[in-house]
């Protein structure tokens, strides 16, 4: 329990600096990614791009992200947000340029950087380090942009990101299996299809 205390002591002190800290250039930036990575609709985007590219690496990467996602959309939501009900921090410091709608949902663990360390580590498991590098760049904008904006804690972060790099390991683990229901010869093969994207191939009964 002491140690608990102290870490939410910690937790709020660093979250009442960061709110005084006068950074224009994120103020330009960080606002913005955060609103956007609502409802995972960045990574659905990046999602897209992967898949439109028609190449099976890169589309098995988009495929393996959005399963990341979604196991740890609901574990957030439905497990650890149940299990945990933080009160969202006051927003009194956060200047109004950056504020962005705080959810009423528990403040622990944060879902937008679950979601993005899980869509992150499974894209790396089949994209090569010019589209991995970017994608966690990206990821790590969107979890420390819900600090920035007074959403969260930045043990709220912490806390989303061990469990969205969980999310992410399972579906680089055993993502395979599931994906091969849908496309199981270009997941055993990567075999591109006749418009040079992966196909659906219906499977034998």
């Amino acid at each position: 329990m002491v140690l608990l205390k102290r870490f939410d002591a910690w937790d709020k002190q660093a979250f009442d600096r960061i709110a005084r800290a006068d950074l224009p250039h994120l103020d330009a930036l960080l606002p913005h990614l955060s609103s956007a990575a609502d409802n995972s609709v960045l990574w659905g985007l990046v999602a897209g791009v992967l898949m439109m590219t028609g190449r099976p690496r890169l589309q098995r990467a988009g495929l393996r992200g959005l399963l990341a996602i979604s196991l740890a959309s609901p574990l957030t939501s439905m497990v650890a947000k149940q299990a945990f009900r933080r009160p969202r921090p006051l927003t009194d410091l956060i200047p109004v340029i950056r504020r962005r709608r705080v959810p009423a949902s528990s403040s622990l663990p944060s879902g937008h950087s679950a979601s993005a360390v899980a869509f992150a580590v499974a894209v790396a498991r089949d994209a090569p380090l010019p589209v991995a590098a970017p994608v966690t760049l990206l990821a790590a904008g969107v979890a420390a942009s819900r600090v920035y904006v007074g959403a969260h804690y930045p043990g709220d972060v912490i806390a989303g990101i061990a469990v969205g790099a969980a999310a992410g390991w399972a579906a680089r683990s055993y993502g395979r299996h599931l994906l091969a229901t849908t496309y199981p010869r270009q997941v055993r093969r990567g075999k591109r299809g006749s418009d040079g994207g992966m196909r659906p191939v219906a499977s034998r009964t």
